[in-house]
């Protein structure tokens, strides 16, 4: 008699709304134990934790005591990740390069790029081979605005993930003998927020002739594309970003 395979567990950053809560319910749909944090948004969290059966953690993943802490606390409760999301992020508010100011500078790219280099760090440490872990996989979360560049709206953001980009291809060659796999997601126009179809309808419509699928992705979409990456049907494929995007 075969014995049963033990579930695997992922750790979801950001996992409160959007494409996050989106990865949160479809991994726990497919078995999976579930760890997620949220930042503010207690309320949400514990929504999405009740409905999924998922565990809700409240840490600032882009603050790096928060994030030591957080892996403290899993190290005391003996879990092991298979799986790491870094979806947590933010593109702060619309403006021109005119108009950034440092304040918001600091916190996109705390939130955007040093908190997913940090939580890499941390669970790289711990799936590594070499340190007696049994490997597993990474993904980053990016954005189709790497692109573009995302002029008049917020090219600070863009670059981040674009460096977030460069960051998943380095990291997938350091580690690719320590059993870890590295890859990312570029989300293209997504419907992230039911409550607000026709503001990001009109969003899309703008640039609806750069998608060949003439449409917004759903969060569903993207969340397949993470979850194969986690799975063991992407075993040979490591140093990739996929577009969730509709051929943007």
């Amino acid at each position: 008699m075969l014995e049963p395979v033990p579930p695997k567990t992922v750790l979801i950053t950001g996992g409160s709304r959007g494409i996050g809560a989106g990865m949160v319910e479809l991994f726990a749909e497919r078995g999976w134990t579930v760890l997620f944090t949220y930042g503010t948004s207690h309320d949400r969290a514990t929504v999405v934790a009740e409905r999924t059966g998922t565990t809700a953690i409240q840490s600032d993943v882009g603050d790096e005591q928060n994030i030591l802490s957080l892996f403290s606390e899993l190290d005391s409760k003996a879990i092991y990740l298979n799986a790491l999301i870094n979806n947590a992020g933010i593109t702060g508010p619309k403006r021109r390069l005119s108009d950034v100011t440092l304040d918001v500078l600091v916190d996109v790219h705390r939130t955007n790029f040093i908190g997913p280099i940090l939580m890499a760090r941390e669970v790289t440490k711990r799936m590594s081979t070499l340190n007696g872990g049994t490997g597993g996989t990474i993904v980053n979360i990016s954005s189709t605005a790497v692109n573009s560049g995302s002029p008049d709206q917020w090219i600070d953001y863009a670059a981040l993930k674009g460096g977030l980009d460069v960051f998943t291809r380095g990291l997938a060659r350091e580690v690719g003998k320590q059993g870890i796999r590295v890859n990312g997601v570029a989300p293209g126009y997504t419907m992230t927020d039911p409550d607000q179809v026709d503001e990001i309808e009109g969003r899309f419509d703008s640039m609806r002739h750069e998608v060949p699928l003439d449409r917004v992705g759903s969060v569903r979409e993207v969340a397949e594309a993470a979850y194969w990456l986690c799975s063991e049907q992407s075993s040979y494929v490591t140093g990739t970003v996929i577009p969730a995007a509709g051929g943007r």
